[in-house]
């Protein structure tokens, strides 16, 4: 039997992951080289007829009030380095907000003062990207941006540039500084509630901690789904329930059935899984409501790789989550915080899940950690030891997979505007919604897609066979040209043909198969793939997962912490919450200024004392307890050795606190270590040098005291209290 390690496996698995083979090419791949020549041709003669004739006038579709940008009419932010910025004080952000918590200052200072702000130098320095920034009060702060100036550089010059302005959303976007200003965004979130059935660290949140409950009635619900597609630019968006735990609210189900009805792309759920892998039922209830995704809370392979979640079984019920919803027909997108020293050698194990199950899993998020929440406060000893940037990601799935080389292969998720900018040029001026957009400030995300064929499980990064950057600068002429929808699909066709290698594209993948994923995505023929409206069947499900072809997209998503906070991301941001109080940008609500503490509070349902007297406590998966699953059974393919393999020990070898419990705990420990030192010190001070005669010491009756915790560890395991 072979094993991870031994040259034959190592082999294969570079094989089918990379795309290079030994063998001869099919006669079918040269008869596409041939194509490609041909396309070429095909596409100098459209361009001289582009060039010669004036552009078309760029038309105002129904869903909004101005008209579709030219390219060189978009607007970017001052990118490159150095350069100057606006950001916030760590210090002063946290007090100005605890000062509107407790009532002393008024939430509108937001509104008309720069609270808390200061400007911020983003920086080369020992081949990384640093952002450096002072405080009159509270002194210098730094942190790193990238840790290759090279992929941060091509992240920065493939942005192609903002969406078009959001109007008529005064009543939504009024948030001073933290007001966005570009686009209507592409997922809006929203909150059902603040309770959560587990305690993780970190958590944005900081669910089942602040002492009251937030909880969002329906009509609230109602009325932030109908606000968010009453605004221009009306893009078609998807729209993800979060929280806390969103499965725990009463309108969870109402919720999803609702948001499509009214018109939105996807329904979403951000879940930590608990509830979906203990019924099947419920799973099949919520994808007969109109749920499509399951943003799955997702750390790595094996329960020792989760068990920083201090859940006992956590892993299980990730893989029984995962069977139930793609029974029911939900997609899923494991979702990773990746926390350095934590859990950052999972990201390979992670992309292999994946490669090893195609037919289940076509989306990975990974999310490098963001100090917020319960970790607002991290000592720069941690913050350092822990920090992760979408650089360090490109990089370890390279080191781990060997697979994407960093800037031929990943791309900031914004790079995608200019593709649904041709659609929208494609279905014209009639089109009730505009195609989703993800115009996002460059440093917020990335992404790189993989192409898997599901029969084989052979796979490749598409950019490995199609060379994007001048497939992007195509389609943008394409755009500007203005021609209507046949010279427009035609462009798009012959652009993708001319720039499409298919000597390094998968063994049976064909240049009609890369048509075809093109179509399916931005629906630009009218070809039914399956439907993924409110009216979507069964049949509609099997069928488009039919494709023998997983375009695996493998995203990064790094939001913001006070310490890298930059507001040329706030006002970009794709990722809107909805609330009481309009619809503010993730990393203001969240992190920044911190909207979600002000109006949480402010909106507050319950104190947790009230709620618990009339609704009684919700059982809660923390200090090591199991969840009671009806059964562990999946069809998942795993690899023996990654579900084997122990936690990640780095920090614990380099002492450095993983969690700001484990922090918090240290640093008593610490004081009181020297606070006994301090009295043994004065105790010896009086005895020697005062002359004075030592205390009497005091007697202690075991057992009164209760039993002594022996450890950090040994704390860290009990169940936190409520």
């Amino acid at each position: 039997m072979l094993v991870r390690g031994h040259p034959l496996v190592a082999e294969v698995r570079r094989t089918r992951v990379t795309g290079c083979r030994r063998h001869m090419h099919k006669p079918i791949k040269y008869v596409e080289k041939g194509i490609t020549y041909l396309a070429h041709g095909a596409w100098a003669v459209l361009d001289t007829y582009n060039r010669a004739v004036k552009p078309g006038q760029p038309f105002v579709p129904r869903w909004s009030e101005k008209p579709i940008l030219k390219s060189w009419e978009k607007v970017k932010p001052p990118l490159g380095w150095p350069r100057e910025t606006d950001s916030l004080c760590p210090v002063c952000v946290r007090e100005a907000r605890q000062a509107i918590v407790d009532g002393k200052r008024d939430y509108t200072i937001l509104l008309t003062e720069k609270v808390g702000e200061i400007k911020a130098q983003i920086i080369e320095r020992d081949g990384k990207i640093l952002m450096v920034k002072d405080c009159p009060q509270h002194g210098h702060f730094e942190d790193v941006m990238a840790m290759d100036t090279a992929f941060f550089k091509h992240l920065e010059d493939s942005f192609p540039g903002s969406d078009i302005r959001a109007h008529n959303d005064e009543k939504l976007h009024n948030h001073g500084s933290s007001t966005i200003k570009y686009g209507r965004g592409a997922v809006l979130t929203i909150d059902l509630t603040n309770r959560c059935n587990m305690m993780c660290d970190p958590c944005f949140m900081d669910a089942n901690q602040v002492g009251f409950v937030h909880e969002l009635s329906w009509d609230d619900i109602k009325t932030m789904l109908d606000n968010a597609i009453s605004i221009k630019p009306r893009r078609q968006m998807s729209v993800q329930f979060s929280g806390g735990e969103p499965t725990m609210s009463p309108y969870f189900l109402d919720a999803v059935r609702y948001s499509k009805q009214v018109g939105y792309s996807s329904v979403q759920a951000a879940t930590n899984g608990i509830e979906f892998a203990k019924s099947p039922e419920f799973a099949r209830a919520a994808a007969k409501a109109g749920l499509r995704y399951a943003y799955l809370q997702f750390d790595g392979i094996g329960n020792a790789a989760n068990s920083h979640r201090l859940v006992g079984n956590l892993f299980d019920v990730k893989l029984r989550a995962i069977e139930n919803l793609w029974s029911a027909g939900v997609d899923i997108v494991p979702v990773v915080t990746i926390v350095n020293g934590v859990n950052n050698e999972q990201v390979g194990r992670i992309i292999q899940f994946a490669l090893d199950n195609p037919r289940k899993i076509n989306f990975l998020s990974f999310q490098p950690v963001s100090f917020t929440g319960r970790d607002e406060e991290v000592t720069p000893e941690r913050r350092a030891a822990q920090r992760y940037t979408l650089s360090h990601l490109a990089h370890d799935v390279k080191s781990q997979v060997g697979i994407g080389e960093p800037v031929r292969d990943w791309f900031p998720i914004s790079f995608m505007g200019t593709f649904t900018d041709w659609a929208d040029l494609v279905h014209g001026p009639g089109a009730e919604w505009g195609n989703l957009t993800c115009g996002c400030h460059p440093n917020c995300g990335i992404g790189m897609a993989v192409m898997i064929d599901k029969e084989t499980k052979e796979a490749a990064p598409v950019t490995a066979f199609l060379h994007a950057d001048q497939f992007a600068k195509d389609v943008r002429k394409v755009n500007d040209a203005g021609r209507g929808r046949f010279l427009s699909v035609l462009g798009m066709s012959l652009a993708l043909a001319r720039n499409y290698d298919p000597f390094k594209a998968p063994t049976h993948f064909r240049i009609v198969d890369f048509m075809k994923k093109f179509d399916k995505t931005f629906g630009a023929t009218g070809h039914d793939y399956g439907k993924v409206t409110i009216d979507r069947t069964e049949k509609d499900i099997e069928k488009r997962r039919a494709d023998r072809w997983n375009f695996l997209f493998i995203a990064g998503m790094w939001f913001q912490d006070l310490f890298n906070y930059d507001f040329r991301r706030t006002e970009r941001c794709i990722i809107p919450y909805a609330t009481q109080e309009g619809e503010i940008s993730f990393c203001a609500y969240n992190t920044g200024i911190g909207w979600r503490n002000i109006i949480e509070k402010m909106h507050m349902t319950a104190t947790l004392t009230k709620w618990y007297e009339e609704h009684g406590r919700h059982e809660i998966f923390a200090g090591g307890k199991s969840v009671a699953l009806p059964t562990t059974e999946h069809s998942l393919v795993l690899d023996a050795e990654a579900v084997a393999a122990g936690k990640q020990m780095d920090l614990d070898e380099a002492g450095i606190a993983k969690t700001a419990r484990e922090e918090k705990l240290r640093a008593r420990a610490a004081a009181k270590k020297q606070a006994e030192e301090d009295a043994r010190m004065a105790a010896l001070y009086r005895q020697h040098v005062l002359k004075e005669a030592p205390a009497e010491p005091v007697i202690q009756i075991k057992g009164l005291g209760g039993k002594k915790k022996d450890s950090v560890q040994e704390v860290l395991h009990d169940t936190p209290k409520q």
